[in-house]
C-alpha cells in the first residue's frame, strides 16, 4: 500500500467536514445559535445527527488507522536509531485507540438521549487526545534530527502546549454549566460558562486536526507492504 500520506491527508479532510457541515446543517435547522456552540451540539438533532454520527465514526477508524500506520513508522526507525522505547510508542498507541473510541462513544451516544455516556466519551476523547499529540511531539523530539527538523517538532509542540491549555478550562467551565441544553441565547444562566467552554472545545478538536496535519510529510517516506502467503497440506 504504497503512498500512505493519503490517510492523514483523508483523516483532515473528512474530520474538518464533520465539523463543518454538522454545524451548517444544524444552523440552518435553527436547532443551534451560530455562535459558538457545542460540538456535540451540532449533532443531537435530526437529520445533522445522523451526518454526525456516520462521520464522527469514519473520523474514529481513519484515526485508528493513522495511529497505528504512525507506530509502525517509529518502529521502523528505531530498528536504526534507538531513539525510543518500544513500550512508550505501544504505550502512545494505546492512549490514541483510547481516544477514538471515545470518539465513537461520542457519536454513537448522543448528548440529549443519553448524557452521562456522552460526557465519559467525550472525556475519554479530548483528554486520551491531549495525552497522546503530546507524547508523539516529545517522541519527535527524540528522533530529530535524523527523522524529524526541529521546525516540525516546535510545530507539533506547540500545537500540543495550546491544546493541553484549552483542555483544562474546557473541563473546568463545562462542570459549572447546570443543565444540559443546546439552544442556548445570550444572557441567560449558564451562558458565560457555556461559551468559553465550547471556545476551548473548538479549539483542542481544530488542534488535533492541525497536529495530524504534521504527518503528511512523514508519511510520504513510508510504505505498508501487504504480503498474502498460501500454504498446502
Amino acid at each position: 500500500m504504497p503512498g500512505v500520506a493519503f490517510v492523514p491527508a483523508l483523516l483532515v479532510s473528512w474530520s474538518s467536514a464533520a465539523f463543518i457541515i454538522s454545524y451548517a446543517i444544524a444552523v440552518l435547522e435553527g436547532h443551534v445559535e451560530p455562535l459558538v456552540p457545542y460540538i456535540s451540539d451540532t449533532g443531537t438533532k435530526p437529520p445533522e445527527s445522523g451526518v454526525f454520527g456516520f462521520m464522527i465514526n469514519i473520523s474514529a477508524l481513519l484515526g485508528v488507522i493513522t495511529m497505528y500506520i504512525r507506530y509502525l513508522l517509529i518502529e521502523k526507525q528505531n530498528e536504526s536509531s534507538h531513539f525510543v522505547r518500544s513500550s512508550c510508542n505501544m504505550f502512545s498507541l494505546c492512549i490514541g485507540l483510547m481516544g477514538c473510541t471515545g470518539m465513537g462513544i461520542v457519536a454513537t451516544f448522543q448528548e440529549l438521549a443519553v448524557p452521562s455516556v456522552h460526557d465519559i466519551g467525550a472525556l475519554v476523547a479530548f483528554g486520551s487526545g491531549v495525552v497522546y499529540i503530546t507524547l508523539q511531539s516529545v517522541i519527535s523530539y527524540k528522533s530529530c534530527p535524523k527523522w524529524n527538523t526541529y521546525f516540525v517538532c516546535h510545530i507539533r509542540m506547540a500545537i500540543s502546549a495550546i491544546s493541553c491549555i484549552a483542555f483544562v478550562p474546557m473541563i473546568v467551565f463545562a462542570s459549572q454549566v447546570s443543565m444540559t441544553k443546546i439552544d442556548w441565547t445570550p444572557g441567560e444562566k449558564d451562558y458565560t460558562y457555556h461559551f468559553m467552554s465550547a471556545i476551548c472545545e473548538w479549539t483542542v478538536a481544530f488542534g488535533f486536526i492541525f497536529f495530524f496535519l504534521t504527518f503528511i510529510r512523514d508519511f510520504q517516506r513510508f510504505s505498508v507492504r501487504i504480503s498474502t502467503e498460501i500454504h498446502e497440506d
